[in-house]
């Protein structure tokens, strides 16, 4: 590598590293203001165990011989142990998505998950699910080579985390609602956010972390050939779903809110990841559209459903998660159905997208039931109604400044 891919390679490592704060914010304003230390420390608790995991074994597990085996041999490289300078810069690279993917489960059990149970679903969870996953898609798994296994069939798209990502965390996310229930009062309407600048604050770290996110791994290949595309159906996608969102609001509620505009911006920045380098820019910002406005609808799913996913992680990264890797399969560059190709490119698409989402599922459930059962995953109703932030951490989020004169 020259000495601009390398610095690209930092920047974007850095940028996408800051996003694990930004998700922390989002969904730290979204919650009660009793919650938003509980809500911010399982982002920076993820941040914390999944990178040490990431270090010692995650990168070994992330890369396999051959697309019929699970996971790379978790000693190969244990603590990155012989790697050079460029594979220890893409390991780096690398961690920062095992990270964020498992923060982004957690707003799905806001305001009554304990801390040390979420902290052993995060690490289990990322070493049986996350580490394969990711090998299966970027490092030469059945993901990766399910076209040639199909006889022929165009590879899966999923240049930067659709599957492996956010329908990963989405479908994680559904599972451990189930398994920890309703919050004690659950209807809409009965949890507003406690703050929303730091909602906005956190969705702008978000997509300004995300240019990383997307063009990161251009520092890969010589001359970043693909980086202006990327970039720019970055952010016209994401612009294109707070529009979406916001129209959909005000025909829906009347009003066009921050938090949606929000909402909207992450569900556009999760529909491009897995299409960004393969999509032109006009059919990018009709992805974006559409994503912005189904979210905008399946967030309502819950009520009419009965999981309480506390702050539609499902709504937004699963459901937008699907319609980005889907899509693909109607207008990718060159091989989707209606830009040149046929229903092979859906049809790997398809597969990939429904396999993960599957796998994730059962595992995050037969896991989040064994640690529910063992260790007791929910904290009681009573703390709940007091305060999380208190019980479980012993800090509030806000010292007031009559308190503080006390």
């Amino acid at each position: 590598m020259d000495s601009g891919q390398l610095a690209w390679g930092i920047t974007a490592t850095a940028l996408v590293l800051l996003m694990t704060p930004g998700v922390a914010f989002f969904y730290g304003g979204l919650v009660k203001a009793k919650s938003v230390v509980s809500m911010m420390m399982m982002s920076f608790g993820s941040l914390a165990l999944v990178g040490v995991l990431w270090v010692l074994y995650g990168y070994s597990m992330s890369a396999v011989d051959g697309p019929l085996q699970f996971a790379g041999n978790p000693l190969s490289s244990f603590s990155l142990e012989g790697l050079g300078n460029e594979d220890l810069l893409g390991a780096a690279f690398g961690a920062t998505f095992a990270i964020i993917t498992v923060a982004l489960i957690s707003g799905s059990i806001a305001d009554r998950a304990r801390f040390g149970p979420w902290m052993v679903f995060a690490g289990v969870w990322a070493t049986l699910v996350y580490f394969p996953v990711a090998a299966w898609v970027w490092g030469g798994g059945w993901i990766l080579e399910l076209g040639d296994l199909m006889g022929g069939l165009p590879s899966v798209i999923d240049y930067a985390g659709g599957t492996a990502v956010h329908i990963n965390a989405g479908a994680a996310a559904l599972a451990l609602a189930i398994v920890l229930g309703r919050r004690v009062v659950f209807q809409k309407g009965a949890h507003k956010p406690h703050n929303v600048p730091l909602v906005l604050l956190g969705a702008a770290l978000l997509w300004f972390g995300w240019f990383g996110f997307n063009a990161g791994a251009e520092f890969l290949a010589e001359g970043m050939p693909g980086v202006g595309l990327i970039v720019v159906n970055t952010l016209g996608a994401t612009a294109a779903a707070v529009l979406g969102w916001m129209i959909v609001e005000k025909l829906k509620d009347g009003k066009a809110t921050a938090v949606g505009a929000a909402s909207g911006a992450v569900s556009g920045l999760v529909a491009i990841t897995p299409a960004c380098a393969n999509l032109t820019p006009g059919f990018a910002l009709l992805l974006g559209v559409v994503a912005g406005a189904v979210s905008a609808f399946a967030v309502d799913l819950k009520f009419k459903l009965g999981y309480d996913d506390s702050l539609d992680v499902v709504g937004i990264h699963l459901v937008a998660g699907v319609i980005g890797t889907l899509y693909l399969g109607f207008f990718a560059i060159d091989t989707g159905l209606f830009t040149g190709g046929d229903f092979g490119q859906l049809t790997v698409q398809a597969i990939a997208a429904f396999a993960v989402l599957g796998y994730s599922f059962v595992v995050a459930l037969i896991l989040g039931f064994a640690i529910d059962k063992t260790m007791g995953f929910r904290i009681t109703s009573e703390d709940e109604v007091a305060g999380i932030d208190t019980i479980v951490h012993g800090e509030e989020g806000y010292q007031l400044e009559e308190d503080a004169r006390v």
